[in-house]
């Protein structure tokens, strides 16, 4: 009872935003009028609203605001035992201050530190939680840069991206998660900048106990599908998610956005029937992830598992089994990487779970925006297949998909899985880095380690940023490869979402015939979600053998 009883009110809280927010999103980001502040940043950067972007000159925008972000932040880091609010604490090395600074920038809130005792206040709200505003912002920006391409006809230009940052950021992100971070604080989530306070137990045993600006950072970091938290522990820690009703809440924060997003490419497009079909494919899998994996840790083999009603190895109590595997599924269909318990106890074929929604590429719904476009791209490639299949020329909301468009769709589903099985790979195949990570990093010898290892690129290539405890990441290989691996993650399929953009926004409409796919039907939907699965099950079935299904098996 209270599974259905959960999963309904989130069902009816997201049905009830889906509409009114993807409406409001659309507006945003077609909507000529500018707000005053608005108006006062583009003066300040030397941005002129009304000129229009190439799909190359958006690029460079991208990278520019990208590149100074990740200066910005390891700057701060390095730094940080000058700024105030420190705590005392001393800076992190220069390969954690890089590999943390690539994490906030590329929305992936990978972290390879304990945040309590590594980063002190203004580090974090000063570096961290303005990258959890703008990166989720780019990701948006991109992600409407992409519908415009299908909405335009015979533009040379995309939209302008310094407009669409600052719109994202003022009028959505901003604004949701002040509401949010006051609802958190209704609920029991602190926010001060009390330091650490020392406390005396029952037991007569010393407790130092951290404070911080908690809330405010939780609201943005579920909002934008960020991910890093303030403590260790993440959200499983009783001052960034208390009760179970804060869980649910903060579920819905990781969903809302992702999930309305449909409708607003609908609105755009000129076709809310095509949002639908979205929309539809994305449920579908998130249902099936969620259900497969609730369904692994309640039924888990073995004396303590079988007393306790299922696996609660790693979970809190307060929220149980089902809000455990929801609050994990949901953070890596989303690209938030945010915990409430901890993956790396997950049943063998439940922990296998969380890897497999981010081998999705995290569409079901993805990361703010990134969910959206990584969408469109596997929506191009089931207009392809479904083309060879009638023997027509595959189109998509009235663009020919011709050999460019196919390459480029082809080649952002490419670079993931070239990133994470290149990075496990050379972690076991090269002999120094070999003896290290097996001996200092992983904490579980054997095919678990291997999981360990393989879950830590599928991560950072997939911009989702959770874990496997297991694996002590904070060493000069881990920092170093899985920082590459989360910016050409991020960024090389940033281009060819633009450039994809770009080559649609060029054609003119190609008028429906008879002969036409239609692509707003639910044949269409399967197909879509059919591409999604398979392309999946081919590239990382293999790799997955020797991991979670190996140790499943044995077990």
């Amino acid at each position: 009872m209270a599974i259905l009883l959960t999963s309904l009110t989130l069902v009816v809280a997201l049905g009830l935003a889906y509409r009114p927010l993807g409406d409001y999103i659309a507006r945003i980001y077609t909507g000529q009028r500018d707000l005053a502040i608005e108006r006062g940043t583009y003066r300040l950067i030397g941005v002129d609203p009304r000129s229009a972007q190439t799909w190359q000159a958006y690029l460079r925008s991208v990278l520019l605001f990208s590149f100074v972000g990740v200066v910005f932040v390891y700057a701060l880091l390095r730094l940080q035992a000058v700024l105030p609010y420190s705590l005392g604490l001393d800076a992190p090395s220069e390969a954690l201050s890089f590999n943390t600074a690539v994490s906030f920038v590329t929305n992936t809130n990978w972290q390879s530190y304990g945040g309590e005792s590594t980063l002190g206040y203004t580090a974090q709200f000063a570096a961290l939680t303005v990258q959890n505003f703008v990166s989720a912002a780019v990701g948006i920006a991109v992600a409407v840069a992409l519908v415009r391409g299908f909405a335009y006809r015979r533009s040379g230009v995309i939209g302008n991206f310094w407009v669409d940052l600052v719109r994202g950021t003022y009028r959505l992100l901003l604004p949701f998660s002040i509401i949010a971070a006051v609802v958190l604080l209704a609920g029991g989530v602190i926010q001060n900048l009390n330091g650490f306070t020392d406390a005396t137990t029952l037991t007569g045993a010393a407790q130092s106990i951290p404070g911080g600006p908690v809330a405010s950072q939780e609201a943005i970091k579920l909002l934008g599908t960020n991910g890093g938290g303030i403590f260790n522990v993440n959200s499983a820690h009783p001052f960034e998610n208390p009760t179970p009703w804060t869980n649910l809440l903060e579920i819905f924060l990781m969903l809302v956005i992702p999930f309305s997003l449909p409708r607003a490419f609908g609105r755009i497009v000129g076709d809310d029937r095509q949002g639908y079909t979205i929309l539809g494919v994305m449920g579908a899998i998130f249902v099936a992830s969620a259900a497969l994996l609730t369904w692994a840790e309640l039924t888990a083999a073995g004396t303590a598992p079988t007393l306790a009603g299922g696996a609660m190895e790693g979970k809190e109590v307060r929220f149980g089994i089902f809000g455990s595997t929801l609050f994990g599924t949901t953070s890596t269909l989303t690209s938030t990487g945010a915990v409430n318990s901890m993956h790396d106890s997950y049943t063998a074929l439940g922990g296998m779970m969380p890897m497999i929604n981010m081998m999705l590429g995290e569409i079901a719904p993805g990361g703010v925006g990134s969910g959206l476009y990584g969408m469109l791209i596997l929506a191009v490639i089931a207009v392809f297949v479904g083309g060879l299949l009638i023997g027509r020329t595959p189109e998509y909301l009235g663009k020919k998909i011709g050999p460019r468009e196919i390459k480029l769709a082809s080649l952002y589903i490419l670079v993931t899985p070239t990133l994470v099985l290149a990075g496990t790979a050379l972690s076991f195949a090269l002999p120094g880095i070999r003896e290290d990570v097996e001996n200092t990093s992983i904490l579980n010898p054997g095919v678990h380690g291997f999981s360990e290892v393989l879950y830590a690129f599928t991560s950072a290539a997939n911009n989702n940023g959770s874990a496997f405890a297991g694996l002590t990441a904070n060493t000069a290989w881990f920092n170093t490869a899985l920082a590459v691996a989360m910016l050409l993650g991020r960024f090389l399929p940033i281009v060819f979402v633009l450039a994809l953009a770009g080559s649609l926004a060029a054609q003119d409409a190609v008028p429906s015939t008879a002969g036409t796919l239609p692509t707003h039907r639910p044949q269409f939907a399967g197909l879509l979600a059919g591409v999604a699965v398979i392309v999946t099950a081919l590239t990382y079935f293999p790799v997955l053998t020797l991991g979670p299904l190996a140790e499943g098996l044995v077990r």
